[in-house]
């Protein structure tokens, strides 16, 4: 027990002197990007969106288009929907990057991402749809899923985000979605189920010894 309690004040020490670089650098490059877009059209304009590398699914399965579902991570319809993403993506990011590490936080984000936008896409070709999407909302999703996990293997919390917290999260942000018009909630389930996949993959917490 008291091993346990100094490798966690070690650890809180250690998270406090240390920043999160990977999750400061999305944030930056989410901003960056809508910024750009922002002086040269309108983000809230679908067409100008797809023009630009959103999600369309149509060009997607018929040009081939694949990298669409990379760069719509990074675009976002509306300053509303970016400060949203961010602010998520700034809590979420910073704590769980500093739990599992860079390259980790990284491959679960980013694949998270992508799982989402691969269940949207299967479920609108299946569906006969012609969606237009965008936002990094996802891969975001990936982060609460991984999460969740981390809680469960370290008795209920990840830093100072209780497991409990991510589990309203998580029900209120898809009650949310699924009572308004113009959220992917499938990518939104995607990712939460993808990033607590990979976490069950990558995330081994290191048993404290005295």
């Amino acid at each position: 027990m008291i091993a346990e309690i100094k490798a966690k004040w070690r650890k809180s020490v250690d998270n406090k002197n240390k920043k999160a670089v990977c999750t400061i650098a999305l944030v930056a490059a989410n901003i960056i990007v809508f910024l750009g877009l922002s002086f040269i059209g309108r983000t809230e304009d679908a067409e100008f969106m797809v023009q630009h590398g959103a999600m369309y699914d149509l060009y997607v399965v018929n040009g081939h288009q694949y990298y669409r579902m990379f760069t719509s991570l990074f675009l976002h319809f509306g300053v509303n929907h970016l400060f949203n993403n961010m602010v998520m993506l700034g809590v979420l990011g910073w704590t769980m990057e500093l739990e599992i590490g860079k390259i980790r936080y990284l491959i679960i984000y980013f694949v998270s991402g992508l799982g989402g936008n691969m269940l949207s896409l299967c479920w609108n070709v299946l569906e006969g749809e012609s969606v237009v999407s965008a936002g990094a909302s996802g891969a975001i999703f990936g982060l609460v899923g991984a999460m969740l996990y981390m809680a469960i293997r370290n008795r209920g919390s990840v830093g100072n985000v209780s497991g409990r917290g991510l589990i309203f999260m998580v029900v209120l942000t898809l009650y949310y979605g699924l009572t308004s018009s113009g959220v992917d909630n499938l990518a939104h389930i995607g990712g939460l189920v993808a990033g607590f996949i990979l976490a069950v993959l990558l995330y081994h917490p290191r048993r404290a010894h005295a």
